[in-house]
């Protein structure tokens, strides 16, 4: 009887024990985090914690994620946020002030310079705007709190959590700005992305995505080449509907269908330029107005900007910022 009470309140302490430990955690799942990155590394397990515990969680990151201006804008009016003279002469201007450095990307990755402009131009206007959150609160709201994209953040959180240890990349992790959702620099990179992607393209034993030009432009057209890029190939052509044009479901964003067959299906260039018929080709669709509607066929390389949004407008913005302001660039 004594040794079966015994039992009872061992197990009872060590109950007591484990609910202890895990209301001592400041985020839910923060240690399974720490265990998870130091792999048995005390060291490491205690820079975690301390960053961790000094993360604060932020509702209005999570308010933030919940409404992107790609998921409730209808294209017509998500194009006026990027597509204005102010950024278009901004993207002109920052082209010709960095024009060596990205020349040497360009040639390095096949990615015109404008596209690397333009992205740089639509995810923080040149370097203007590049968040005003901390990254680890970021990633710690987004990981640890937010189920919709737990896995993805919670991935990005663990990635974060080891960038010192990646090479080159020299970060106060506790304190690092970015965007709501934990991307920085000029390019608006995530961890992951900055640990895999990101080039030292000055040599100097470093990677700046803040404000080493070389390094900023050099990263970008190296994403979106490992990312599909085909240097010389197109990225989207406007297409017109004829009489009886077959309307489609959409039907994603691979270029899965040879550009003949939009073609087949009732769809023209307006200008009636030509492309080799068995380019592999995609047709989207988007509101211009109010119950109106614009038509491209859309190319490999509009999936590779795709990767860096996942939104067909962003990839648009992108696209026709970058027309805009080689435009005005070749016009000075």
């Amino acid at each position: 009887m004594i040794a079966a009470r015994w039992t009872w309140c061992l197990c009872l302490l060590c109950a007591l024990a484990g609910e202890a430990a895990a209301t001592a955690e400041k985020h839910p799942g923060m240690e399974a985090v720490i265990a998870e990155l130091a792999a048995g590394d005390e060291a490491i397990a205690a820079q975690a914690r301390a960053l961790l515990q000094g993360a604060e969680y932020r509702q209005a990151i999570i308010d933030a994620i919940s409404r992107p201006a790609e998921g409730v804008k209808p294209w017509y009016e998500y194009r006026k946020i990027f597509l204005t003279e102010e950024r278009i002469a901004a993207g002109a201007a920052y082209l010709a002030q960095h024009r060596q450095t990205l020349a040497a990307a360009q040639d390095a990755q096949g990615v015109p310079a404008e596209y690397v402009v333009a992205i740089i131009g639509v995810e923080t206007f040149y370097g203007r705007i590049t968040g005003k959150w901390k990254v680890i609160d970021a990633l710690v709201t987004l990981g640890l709190y937010y189920p919709p994209r737990q896995p993805f953040f919670r991935g990005e959180l663990l990635r974060f959590l080891g960038l010192p240890r990646e090479r080159g990349i020299e970060l106060d992790l506790a304190n690092v700005q970015g965007s709501y959702a934990g991307a920085m620099g000029l390019g608006q990179f995530m961890p992951t992305s900055l640990a895999k992607w990101a080039v030292d393209a000055d040599a100097d034993g470093r990677i700046d995505l803040w404000t080493t030009p070389a390094d900023i432009h050099m990263s970008v057209a190296h994403y979106l080449r490992e990312h599909g890029w085909a240097a010389g190939q197109p990225v989207l052509a406007e297409m017109v509907p004829g009489p009886g044009a077959r309307r489609l479901r959409d039907t994603g964003l691979d270029p899965v269908f040879p550009f003949s067959q939009l073609v087949e299906w009732g769809y023209q260039p307006p200008d009636g330029s030509a492309l080799p018929p068995d380019t592999p080709a995609n047709l989207l669709t988007l509101e211009v107005a109010e119950s109106d509607y614009g038509y491209w066929a859309i190319f490999g390389n509009f999936r590779a900007i795709t990767k860096y949004n996942r939104s067909p407008m962003y990839a648009l913005a992108v696209h026709q910022l970058a027309q805009e302001i080689a435009a005005r660039a070749g016009g000075e």
